[in-house]
């Protein structure tokens, strides 16, 4: 058994409110979004999963270009799934994602929209479960806004595997709510994901440069 938690990168939706472009493409720092989270991820050292839907090409291109320079610094490669019944909801990924995890001692899920998120951000959240592994970490904002992404302690896969819907894990955040320990990430790290062209738009006027 690994000690570290796996990576689950959540990349299963349809960018349906993009109008047509597709969100895990747009550009941060000079690179795709999707590549960028996964490369972050992959820099932990953890075992990283990403849940495409069916039929993504582009999506699964973007992947393919990580190698194999940058799944060199992996101690397992990604494995990448593509969810059948992505659009049933997020749930749908996030059941693949557990059973693609087992005999990790924990799920690490980390929605692909959130351009701010970095290696050291999900490193912070790593070496908080490793300091108490039957918590379950959830990253909050600079000001204590409650965020991605989260780890859930092996103990709950069961019940991450039984999750229905696009409400993803939010009612076991509230029925296993004695057990959730916060972790503040830098300024909104945690809490910045983009869904629109307009939301692009403005973090972009926002944070010129990236």
């Amino acid at each position: 058994m690994t000690s570290q938690p796996a990576i689950l990168i959540l990349a299963g939706g349809a960018s349906s409110r993009m109008r047509g472009a597709d969100k895990l493409l747009e550009r941060v720092d000079g690179e795709v979004l999707l590549q960028r989270i996964t490369r972050a991820a992959v820099a932990t050292g953890a075992r990283v999963i990403v849940a495409l839907p069916p039929d993504s090409p582009a999506r699964r291109a973007v992947l393919t270009r990580l190698a194999p320079a940058v799944l060199e610094m992996a101690v397992l490669e990604v494995a990448v799934l593509e969810v059948a019944d992505a659009s049933s909801g997020m749930s749908a990924s996030i059941r693949a994602g557990v059973r693609a995890a087992q005999g990790s001692p924990g799920l690490m899920i980390v929605p692909a929209d959130m351009p701010e998120l970095d290696t050291d951000d999900l490193g912070r959240l790593i070496a908080a479960f490793d300091r108490q592994p039957t918590r379950i970490w959830r990253a909050t904002a600079a000001d204590g806004r409650q965020g991605h992404p989260v780890i859930f302690p092996a103990d709950l896969f069961a019940a991450l595997a039984a999750l229905q819907g696009d409400a993803g894990a939010r009612h076991m955040l509230l029925a296993h709510a004695d057990r959730l320990s916060p972790l503040a990430l830098p300024e909104n790290h945690a809490v910045t994901d983009l869904d629109t062209p307009e939301a692009w738009a403005e973090w972009r006027a926002r944070n010129p440069g990236r």
